[in-house]
């Protein structure tokens, strides 16, 4: 690695993680880094770059990503698609409250880097509507397969409730929460057939972040190029 980066004019940045497998296709194990530039008296890593080694000829290709700021990345390999190639899971903390990551998934079939899924993309088309209803309830929409879901409130205090509803149980006035973008993307082999799904997390929160009020999972596996909703459900957190 040093020998390529002193061809390149560069300074060489630290390996922040390591994973060995076959992703080009060849049946030959490769060299799959994340490098990036470290900051001083912080965790915090800049400049975070996908570099694949190929097993065969020792070739060395870089991969630039388009959020390549913040904390622990990691890189994980393994078959999403299918094909029996490793393809490359890309995770990387962005240290905000809200526990928000990026993902990305890269294929790198004949050293060639394809991406498979991206978080901006995931986070634009799973939208979802948080609206309080009268009665110490709260409705979850999905927008992306039209699907309801209603969460009981009754438990969350009564210093809480009296603020949002009246004596009768009826909404003072209307109110919306949100749910977040992906905060927690995770490779499941569901079925056990050495081909993984994903199964995303998003926190639905209140009237503001730290209002917790549960979590929409789902799940999403490869089919037609593309990873698409296989199920959802939506988790919520005891008393």
């Amino acid at each position: 690695m040093n020998n390529y980066y002193a061809r390149t004019n560069m300074n060489p940045p630290n390996v922040v993680s390591f994973a060995r497998g076959d992703v080009t296709g060849d049946r030959v194990p490769d060299n799959v880094y994340l490098t990036g530039i470290m900051t001083p008296d912080s965790p915090f890593i800049q400049n975070i770059t996908l570099l694949v080694q190929d097993g065969r000829s020792g070739e060395l290709t870089s991969v630039s990503l388009r959020e390549n700021a913040g904390y622990n990345p990691t890189v994980f390999l393994g078959d999403f698609t299918g094909n029996g190639v490793d393809d490359i899971f890309i995770s990387i903390a962005t240290g905000g409250s809200g526990g928000i990551m990026y993902h990305y998934i890269y294929s790198f079939v004949d050293n060639t880097a394809q991406l498979l899924f991206d978080f901006n993309v995931y986070n634009e088309q799973y939208q979802y509507e948080v609206t309080y209803q009268d009665y110490y309830k709260v409705e979850v929409v999905s927008m992306i397969n039209n699907k309801k879901y209603i969460i009981d409130i009754s438990t969350k205090g009564t210093e809480y409730l009296n603020e949002i509803y009246d004596e009768n149980g009826k909404l003072k006035s209307p109110i919306t929460g949100f749910v977040n973008p992906l905060s927690g993307l995770y490779p499941v082999d569901f079925d056990l057939n050495k081909r993984y799904e994903l199964l995303a997390y998003q926190k639905i929160a209140g009237r503001y972040n730290a209002d917790s009020l549960g979590f929409v999972l789902n799940t999403l596996a490869w089919l037609d190029n593309r990873f698409v909703l296989q199920n959802q459900n939506v988790a919520i957190l005891g008393y």
